[in-house]
């Protein structure tokens, strides 16, 4: 016999997921805690799996990201079945969570948003990821769409390419003669292992990537860590060390000269793809053509370079 999944067991699971705790699920759903708990365990015991590892806060289980991913798609189903009813409380906005890493949010995503009809009633919910790794919140069943570097489709989701966001090795002039011996002839390959740079966290090797194209090793031990677009930018600009910077960003800065490319010629691409929810639904599709329109304009659609 086919086993049902019991929605009120479903939605809890997703508020546990979502506040982080059982108490703070069971404030949330107006029950006691002793009755989150019960649900949840009712919910394991007819799915035969674990759903959630209790740490703080509870993450879910391989097995619990599937329920967690059909209990926001029934949410979003549900709330426009009502829409369409025009039951009461249907009035509520429509939140729509997507994952999109700094550097598209800082320099091309966010016109994508302005570009969705008022009339749909959206409220936008970003999730701040490496593009690497944005793919797995959509995994995990924590975003409906998500901007990634993967062209390989999550479970559920479809994949659509977007363009790619050129990055050019850059740094400031003072910084440049100082520690890469422009001016003197000598070879970047030799000096930039030693010199200091800047990387957006721990989690960022793309400095490293790209020195090990020059010299077969990694980037400077004496590295900086600044965990915002704009603000690694401003490091790079003010002499802190060298890195890797959208050439959208970087271009007024070196027409300014506040900034030299490293290697002239040189650039290395970054290849976006944008992921949602196979769901047919009104919301998603209009942010998608939004943010396939914006990315046609802003990103790069030529050979790599």
């Amino acid at each position: 016999m086919m086993k049902e999944l019991p929605l009120d067991q479903v939605r809890t699971l997703l508020a546990v997921v979502d506040e982080g705790t059982f108490d703070a699920a069971a404030a949330a759903l107006h029950v006691t805690p002793s009755a989150v708990s019960q649900r949840v365990k009712s919910l394991e015991q007819r799915t035969g799996r674990v759903l959630l590892m209790r740490t703080k806060p509870v993450r879910p289980t391989e097995s619990g990201e599937i329920v967690v991913r059909f209990a926001r798609q029934l949410a979003l189903m549900e709330g426009e079945a009502q829409a369409e009813l025009g039951m009461p409380g249907s009035g509520e906005p429509t939140r729509l969570s997507i994952a999109v890493n700094a550097d598209s949010l800082a320099t091309w995503f966010l016109p994508a948003l302005t570009r969705v009809p008022p009339r749909l009633r959206l409220c936008f919910e970003l999730r701040r990821e490496d593009e690497d790794h944005t793919a797995a919140l959509l995994r995990e069943g924590a975003v409906m769409a998500a901007v990634t570097s993967s062209p390989d489709p999550v479970a559920g989701c479809s994949v659509r390419a977007l363009g790619r966001l050129r990055y050019l090795p850059v740094a400031a002039p003072s910084f440049a003669d100082e520690w890469l011996g422009t001016g003197t002839g000598t070879p970047l390959h030799e000096v930039i292992g030693a010199a200091p740079v800047v990387a957006f966290d721990r989690n960022d090797d793309f400095q490293d990537d790209f020195v090990r194209t020059l010299t077969g090793g990694a980037a400077g031990a004496l590295r900086h860590f600044v965990p915002t677009s704009e603000g690694f930018v401003a490091s790079v600009a003010a002499g802190m060390g060298w890195g890797m910077v959208p050439e959208v960003q970087a271009r007024p800065l070196l027409e300014g000269g506040r900034l030299v490319r490293l290697l002239p010629g040189r650039s290395v691409d970054v290849p976006l793809f944008w992921q949602q929810w196979k769901l047919d639904f009104p919301a998603l599709g209009a942010m998608a053509e939004a943010v396939a329109a914006v990315a046609a304009e802003t990103l790069d659609h030529g050979p790599p370079v």
